[in-house]
């Protein structure tokens, strides 16, 4: 069959979770990426995915991208999208999770945190018969698409992907593919290297040789520090934080700010306060202003970040840091019932051994940062179970373009239920 003979017309009817223009077809659901509702486009079909071959009838809300590397690369989903059909649909994604659980509440509009950009990339190094080659991966597929800029990146990392290349040239002996990780921070870039292994003597001489010349902050390698020739602090609140090589931060200073505001409007009255999954604690210290904070978090290097940032801030009410498994270790309920307020941010697969613990406490309130809304609404259907109410839930995009979404959900105990 021809490739003229496969083109079928497609009504786009509504995006999909991933931000592909969905069209109803006679045997099921069609998906096409940058599609928009109410376009009609020729596209090539294979199953139930199609490309667009061209748009017959463009929408309205269809905009220009910002990069020319737009479909190519696979960083992004959604630079075609107006702003107004853009927010919506990032909002809609939560609702319909929280639907599919059953449960109904007040979901706020979409609350740009994109910021100056975000602060951290990962750039991906292959070796070819040309020399090394960075970048990042097209979508849905292991084709590496090399880049020179990023819009979507903050100011401090302008000159991260020529760095990126740098290290990676330095390192071309290995043969290995590498994961080249830069985060921008007060002191510049502070940058962790995965994929190549330990490093003998001689590669840490040229690798500190080369942080040197390019004046990083930080480089380290399998989140080993090789030179530290200044401290990658990261402005949390009141404290400056030195993030662990490679540890958690998240995506946007903006965001983190916007999570963190709603974080402590949730909870204005707490006395003492449970941080779980705590990280290096960007609420943590945020909080410690105004309540005694108990942080939790598995990853040591995090917990001792934490730690020295509290011991080096004034005007801090105490912290304690605990490095603790909340996986395999939940706080019970018998420890949850001495904190007047729970915030956590778990990773992506949610929290549901502690969230059943925290369903059965008694704790007042409960602020759950979330960055996959599906295991948001399972975690929330646990807890509305428990007997709290879910009083609202606030979209944050700090991954702008992207399909990714965060979220803070504010639970209450409902009165009389023990």
């Amino acid at each position: 069959m021809s490739a003229l003979a496969m083109n079928e017309t497609l009504a786009i009817a509504r995006l999909g979770q991933r931000g592909d223009g969905v069209a109803e077809a006679a045997d099921g659901q069609v998906f096409v990426p940058f599609a928009l509702p109410g376009e009609t486009v020729r596209a090539v079909r294979d199953g139930d995915r199609a490309q667009i071959v061209e748009i017959l009838t463009p929408s309205a809300s269809r905009i220009a991208a910002i990069c020319p590397l737009f479909t190519r690369c696979g960083g992004c989903a959604a630079q075609h999208m107006g702003e107004g059909l853009y927010a919506e649909w990032k909002r809609q994604q939560v609702v319909t999770a929280l639907s599919r659980a059953g449960i109904t509440t007040d979901v706020a509009p979409l609350v740009d945190a994109h910021g100056a950009g975000r602060r951290r990339v990962t750039f991906h190094a292959r070796r070819d018969e040309n020399g090394m080659r960075v970048g990042f991966m097209a979508a849905k597929t292991h084709d590496l698409i090399e880049v020179e800029a990023c819009p979507v990146l903050a100011p401090g990392l302008a000159r991260a992907p020529a760095v990126a290349k740098l290290l990676a040239n330095r390192l071309r002996a290995s043969n290995k593919p590498l994961d080249i990780q830069l985060t921008a921070s007060e002191a510049g870039l502070d940058v962790d290297i995965r994929g190549h292994g330990p490093a003998g003597d001689s590669l840490r001489r040229q690798l500190t040789e080369a942080a040197e010349r390019l004046d990083l902050a930080r480089l380290a390698m399998h989140g080993e520090i090789i030179v530290e020739r200044r401290a990658p602090l990261q402005l949390m609140g009141k404290a400056a934080v030195t993030p662990a090589p490679g540890g958690f931060l998240q995506a946007t200073a903006e965001g983190e700010a916007t999570l963190s505001r709603l974080v402590l409007a949730a909870v204005p009255k707490a006395k003492r306060v449970a941080d779980l999954f705590a990280g290096c604690g960007p609420f943590s210290v945020r909080l410690a202003e105004r309540a005694q904070v108990s942080a939790y978090e598995s990853e040591k290097a995090a917990i001792l970040a934490l730690s020295r940032a509290v011991n080096h801030t004034q005007g801090l009410k105490p912290v304690t840091a605990e490095a603790r498994d909340l996986f395999r270790r939940p706080l019970l309920e018998h420890e949850l019932n001495a904190f007047d307020a729970v915030v956590l941010d778990p990773p992506r697969a949610g929290a549901e051994a502690q969230i059943r613990r925290l369903a059965a406490s008694q704790v007042p309130v409960i602020a759950y940062v979330s960055c996959d809304a599906g295991s948001f609404a399972r975690d929330a259907a646990l807890l509305v179970a428990g007997g709290y109410a879910l009083e609202r839930v606030t979209p944050v995009d700090q991954f702008r373009y992207s399909a990714h979404i965060e979220l803070v959900g504010v639970f209450r105990k409902s009165a009389g239920r023990k």
